[in-house]
């Protein structure tokens, strides 16, 4: 006998129970973001390879090891979104939506996939919410976007959560702390992980993240690109710590703080948990005011965030599924055909009248079927058989005849009323 499948490793199925928890992750993020002007959009679950390499950067671990890419009937290069900043730029200038009123404030809830190593709250498709606002340079936006996302996660009951924040001021500064940082490498080169060795004129504010025991020794006396800010970059920063002060939101500067994706600039931030352990990242995101120009788009300012939804779920604690309404039940007294065509034409009526019905279709005794609807947590069950229809109560054991399916309907429809 063959094997039976799997899903493949670092992937996982989503059960009912579980689409239930996701559905109030959805359920939160919908109403704070629509709430603050932002409307959802989505994206192709793949793009042209061009896309996140000119994009999300050569040097980054996402471009180098993790991308999922192919090449198409047509020989044409794709990958599976590693991320979905880019292409909501990408389309963004591909449906000129820079004639619209600016900023322009979308949404998302999307998979996204990523080759790499698989673990708790880490999979290789996973799910994120994010936020994006591109048009508008104003620190309001870079506040207003970290305040959703800590509005979001408070009200999930994410626990223990920290917002850490910083800045990686404009191209001009960044070119300028490079400088700085890369002699600062080069002068330890020989304590270096390989990895950071190599990636030192590629990319060295990366070094930052490296769990290398020596390289952290090095980067502990690394100059800090916060501390190199030209007087604009500074600014932008402060305007954005004083609302963010003023929103109450609690924060802790981290001049260590760098984003995986070349594409940030000015503010980045990333919201950790302390109920996650050592993989702590819930969320996070930042500024990325060059990215439009990469792709021959004119100079657009943007600002975003992306979360990801198995991290949440796996913070938040006291987070539990809501079980299904069920107002009407429809039990068959009987197995005749009449019953049966009955009992489905009343849960038809009843779902045109809004009421949430669940119809007997496993074969099971009356008795199992007044199991099965406690089970779904009916709050009436009809029983249609030979002799007509009998709703019962199901909270007071309450039984009596009705005359027909509107009449079912109706006395349901005020029983529910009443209970509201």
């Amino acid at each position: 006998m063959s094997e039976r499948p799997k899903a493949p490793r670092g992937t996982f199925d989503v059960l009912p129970e579980q689409a239930a928890l996701r559905a109030q992750v959805e359920a939160v993020a919908r109403g704070t973001l629509e709430a603050a002007g932002y409307r959802r959009i989505e994206t192709p679950a793949f793009e042209q390879t061009d896309v996140f390499q000119r994009a999300v950067g050569e040097s980054t671990d996402i471009v180098q090891k993790e991308m999922y890419t192919f090449e198409d009937g047509g020989g044409r290069s794709l990958t599976l979104r590693p991320e979905i900043t880019a292409p909501i730029v990408r389309a963004y200038l591909e449906h000129g939506m820079h004639k619209l009123p600016q900023p322009v404030k979308l949404w998302y809830l999307s998979s996204c996939f990523r080759y790499e190593r698989a673990q708790a709250g880490r999979y290789r498709q996973f799910w994120q919410i994010g936020a994006e606002a591109l048009g508008s340079d104003d620190p309001a936006v870079d506040a207003e976007s970290i305040l959703l996302l800590h509005t979001i996660l408070g009200d999930l009951g994410v626990a223990g959560v920290r917002l850490r924040l910083a800045s990686l001021g404009s191209h001009e500064s960044r070119a300028r702390y490079r400088e700085l940082l890369t002699a600062h490498l080069r002068a330890h080169e020989d304590r270096l992980s390989d990895e950071v060795r190599e990636r030192i004129d590629l990319n060295p504010l990366r070094a930052f993240d490296s769990d290398h025991p020596a390289t952290r020794e090095v980067m502990a006396s690394a100059p800090l690109l916060i501390e190199h800010l030209g007087a604009e970059d500074l600014d932008h920063f402060a305007a954005v710590r004083e609302m963010l002060d003023a929103a109450q939101v609690p924060y802790e500067v981290d001049g260590t703080l760098v984003r995986g994706l070349d594409y940030y600039t000015r503010t980045v931030f990333e919201f950790t948990s302390d109920a996650l352990g050592a993989q702590s990242g819930v969320g996070g995101g930042g500024r990325y005011d060059g990215l439009a120009e990469q792709f021959g788009g004119a100079p657009t300012p943007g600002m975003g965030w992306a979360a990801g939804i198995e991290r949440i779920l796996l913070a938040a604690e006291h987070l539990a599924a809501r079980e299904p309404v069920c107002d009407l039940y429809v039990a068959l007294a009987d197995g005749t055909a009449a019953a049966r065509i009955a009992g489905f034409a009343l849960a038809a009526h009843a779902r045109r009248a809004g009421v949430a019905t669940q119809l007997e279709l496993g074969g099971r005794s009356l008795k199992g079927q007044f199991k099965q609807a406690d089970r779904c947590g009916a709050a009436f069950v009809a029983i249609l058989g030979s002799e007509g229809i009998e709703l019962k109560d199901m909270q007071s054991g309450e039984q009596q005849a009705l005359e027909s399916a509107s009449a079912v309907i109706s006395y349901v429809l005020r029983g529910r009323h009443a209970d509201a």
